[in-house]
């Protein structure tokens, strides 16, 4: 599986992420957009965390 962000940490890679509870398993259907270097909102319960499922393309 991917790296594992806490709430509040920042993302290296803009992108989609999905949370996921303490063992790894996906919480909700729930996606949110996390922006590179930008905090990640909290999660729904301590000690969940979120993990990167897709990664923006950027066009050069």
């Amino acid at each position: 599986m991917s790296e594992r962000y806490k709430p509040g940490q920042k993302p290296s890679n803009s992108g989609q992420f999905i949370e996921v509870g303490p063992r790894g398993g996906k919480v909700n259907n729930l996606e949110i957009t996390g922006i590179e270097n930008k905090p990640l909102p909290p999660t729904s319960k301590p000690g969940n965390s979120w993990v990167q499922v897709d990664k923006t393309k950027h066009k050069k």
